[in-house]
């Protein structure tokens, strides 16, 4: 009798039982990886929210894995409960915290897919916006805050071990196109990059590290990382996926300074003009081939760039990241009758700016900022761009 394994896990994830399933290779022996970052769902599901598909109600990670996809990334912060903290306004919470990212990954694993853990090196979000020390660092320089940052990481990465947890891979920083950990770790922009906030912000940031002082703290990061789990596969974040001259410079200049890096992610939610990822992909795998290359983070043009980071040359695309597809931007599900999410972004930035692409800098935040609410709840109801990765996933041999 042939058992058809992918209908077999949905009869069981309807029913609310998660079967273990076999973990994959790591990456350059293994399948695409058709993943989704949902580092919100524990804020969610504290608020009540619910996940249905065909008239039944799911646990999300069950329904993903069903659908195809097979790695989900989760985000870490340093200490989400510090004053200015991503949980500030609910520290018991600690939402966010290594804990939460540590539950989570139990959950991922037992759901079938792989887990990826992303460290961001600080209290609240690290983006092109901001990359804050966490409090506990704000007056440590040179080798003081080198020495925490790997100190840090190698507890972190130990911690998770410890757990029971291997992660697929470890994203070192966020978005880190102008470095980490500032001002010791920012870099300028090495060229106008066509959006205006963004260079008014970053061509001329004033005194910082530089390269120089963002690599140290990459190396420094990485060491630790691997001083816990000698194997784990490492990767760096740059925003521009569509700037090849910038993206250019940047892993040059890693590389110029041995950064060890196994793959690099970009985030690909705007272009300058239609076919600027392709031509980043295709330039990328040409200078560097013996780099990984991701997508981090997209919303829209779903297929298009599945499709390009699965067909490039040497196994060099590893895949991809939806970043929070439940109610951010293009959503997979609906709730109230319409998208969950914002909706479309543009696809060009002469069409209208889309923030994700690259977050202004420098706007002063109130005195007393409104409480934060955290989590969505309410009832989200598929819509067809889940039905759409169901057809990925099958085009791409992975259900």
């Amino acid at each position: 009798m042939t058992i058809d394994r992918r209908a077999a896990l949905l009869a069981l994830a309807a029913a609310g039982v998660v079967p273990m399933l076999p973990a994959y290779a790591a990456p350059g022996g293994r399948r695409f990886l058709l993943g989704a970052d949902v580092s919100w769902l524990p804020e969610d599901e504290a608020a009540g929210a619910e996940y249905w598909y065909q008239g039944k109600r799911w646990d999300l990670l069950a329904l993903l894995a069903a659908v195809g996809f097979n790695e989900i990334k989760v985000r870490a912060s340093v200490d989400p409960s510090a004053p200015d903290g991503y949980s500030a306004d609910a520290p018991k919470a600690a939402w966010t915290s290594l804990a939460h990212a540590v539950a989570l990954g139990k959950r991922i694993t037992r759901a079938g897919m792989g887990f990826t853990l992303s460290l961001n090196f600080a209290d609240s979000w690290a983006d092109p916006q901001g990359q804050p020390k966490p409090l506990a660092w704000r007056d440590l320089h040179g080798p003081a805050l080198q020495h925490a940052v790997h100190d840090y990481a190698r507890a972190t990465l130990g911690t998770v071990r410890r757990a029971g947890l291997r992660p697929t891979m470890v994203y070192v920083g966020n978005e880190t196109t102008f470095g980490m950990l500032w001002p010791d770790g920012r870099v300028p922009l090495s060229r106008p990059t066509g959006n205006p906030v963004t260079d008014r912000t970053h061509l001329d940031p004033g005194k910082v590290g530089g390269m120089d002082g963002f690599a140290g703290l990459l190396k420094a990061a990485i060491a630790g990382v691997r001083a816990a789990d000698p194997a784990t596969k490492i990767v760096v974040h740059n925003h521009l996926g569509r700037h090849w001259p910038i993206l250019r410079d940047w892993v040059d200049a890693l590389q110029a300074r041995n950064v060890p890096f196994d793959a690099v992610a970009l985030s690909c939610y705007q272009q300058g003009a239609e076919g600027d990822w392709q031509t980043s992909f295709t330039n990328f795998c040409a200078r560097y081939p013996g780099v990984g290359l991701m997508v981090a983070e997209y919303s829209s043009r779903k297929r298009y760039l599945n499709d390009l980071v699965h067909d490039l040359p040497n196994g060099q695309g590893w895949g991809t990241f939806i970043w929070e597809p439940v109610h951010y931007q293009e959503a997979i599900f609906d709730k109230d009758g319409r998208s969950a999410g914002e909706g479309p972004r543009p696809n060009l930035i002469s069409q209208g700016m889309n923030s994700a692409e690259a977050p202004g800098g420098g706007a002063p935040k109130p005195v007393k900022p409104a409480p934060k609410h955290y989590g969505v709840g309410g009832r989200f109801e598929r819509n067809a761009f889940l039905d759409l990765y169901r057809r990925i996933a099958k085009d791409n041999g992975l259900r």
